[in-house]
């Protein structure tokens, strides 16, 4: 297990700078659709912020070598108050810094697809739903993304029985970025609709 972590924590910079180079190549090919430098600013203050919240509280699971945190509840909120690009920004690197700064390197790699995916996803459909339910089937989709892609992961890195041992806390951690994540995106909708449109 370690000596997995330990190789996947080599290329924790190569795949940071990767998925940089390609959201900057994105948002400058898409300049005409977005208001770029809104873009840049908000997915940054996301990412910042996804890697606080998964850096406040961690909780170990020596099955994995991984750990049990907060972050999914920014990711969540994020996506569905920003769309795909953001999400998948500050869904991805967010959470893969927030596994560096954590201790946990080795992870960051495997959160960056698992998480931007997530961000993605959530994104894409909380833009197309409408509603606290809509918000919620969002939810509940990338949850279940970021829960079956750690879960395959892991059960091809370590084995089924370490992977099932993270099962519970990646659930624990959808659903309270479910709740949470809905919450604060409600929230904000609400109390200041215009944030919507500053992409």
């Amino acid at each position: 297990m370690d000596e997995t972590l330990g190789e996947l924590a080599r290329y924790a910079p190569y795949a940071f700078a990767l998925a940089v180079l390609l959201f900057g190549i994105y948002i400058w090919r898409e300049r005409n659709r977005f208001r770029s430098v809104n873009v840049v600013a908000i997915a940054g203050v996301s990412a910042a912020l996804v890697a606080v919240a998964t850096r406040a509280i961690t909780i170990p699971v020596p099955a994995t070598g991984g750990y049990i945190n907060l972050g999914d509840t920014m990711v969540m909120f994020v996506a569905m108050l920003f769309g795909p690009v953001v999400g998948a920004f500050a869904g991805g690197v967010g959470s893969a810094l927030g596994d560096v700064i954590s201790g946990y390197p080795g992870w960051a790699p495997i959160t960056l697809v698992v998480k931007g995916i997530e961000g993605l996803t959530i994104g894409y459909l909380a833009k197309r739903l409408e509603g606290t339910p809509g918000l919620v089937v969002a939810g509940t989709i990338g949850g279940i993304l970021m829960v079956s892609g750690y879960f395959f992961f892991e059960y091809y890195a370590f084995g089924f029985t370490n992977a099932y041992a993270e099962l519970p806390g990646n659930l624990v951690q959808a659903v309270t970025g479910i709740i949470v994540g809905t919450g604060l995106a409600n929230a904000i909708k609400k109390r200041y609709p215009e944030v919507e449109n500053l992409l």
